[in-house]
């Protein structure tokens, strides 16, 4: 289905101004960047820069949030009958990342922001990426709360979850910080994972 043409712009002036963030960011600091010099370099005035944005600060989590709703968008598309875990690594390697933001953008924060600061985003980032796949495994007609049902979707759902983002923090801590890395990270996370599901399921069939 084609997206309206007011999300399509947002999300590319959203685009425009963290790619733009970045360049001034590493160039001359956050603290010394202003809002304007950043609207101004994406094109757009700092009205748009404050529709998208509540501050300078916000972009360096933008990659979080537009890696976010790619992996919804993607998620959607696979087959329905897919497994879950093959639908989640699919939809991750789906999207067409910037080598060069991935390897700049976590350095970035680490160097400006609060560690607190940056827990708490990947914190909430990971709960709305479980959010994401528990929709996906509830489907049209979703086991109503409280039911076991719906527990189950839940515990996978966050397990999931975990698995992914736990290997983004290996990837962010190591000391190889490449994009082929944090491909290999995620897909090893995501092996183990259904390694262990397999064999509390085989053990349940014996």
């Amino acid at each position: 289905m084609a997206r309206p043409a007011q999300t399509a712009r947002s999300e590319r002036t959203r685009e425009a101004l963290r790619q733009a963030a970045v360049v001034r960011f590493l160039a001359q600091g956050v603290e010394e960047t202003s809002a304007e010099q950043i609207a101004a370099d994406a094109g757009v005035s700092l009205r748009t820069f404050y529709r998208h944005f509540a501050s300078k600060h916000d972009l360096l989590f933008a990659d979080y949030d537009a890696g976010l709703q790619w992996f919804r968008a993607a998620l959607a598309e696979r087959p329905p009958d897919e497994p879950i875990i093959e639908s989640v690594g699919e939809a991750i390697l789906a999207r067409p990342y910037d080598d060069w933001a991935v390897a700049k953008i976590p350095a970035l924060r680490a160097q400006e922001l609060d560690p607190g600061r940056i827990m708490r985003h990947i914190r909430q980032v990971e709960t709305d990426f479980a959010e994401a796949i528990e929709e996906r495994l509830a489907g049209d007609a979703p086991p109503a709360m409280g039911t076991d049902d719906r527990m189950r979707i839940t515990v996978i759902s966050r397990c999931i979850a975990a698995a992914v983002f736990g290997a983004m923090e290996v990837w962010m801590l190591g000391g190889d910080r490449s994009l082929p890395e944090l491909r290999r990270l995620t897909q090893e996370a995501l092996q183990t994972l259904r390694k262990g599901i397999d064999d509390v399921l085989q053990r349940r069939l014996n």
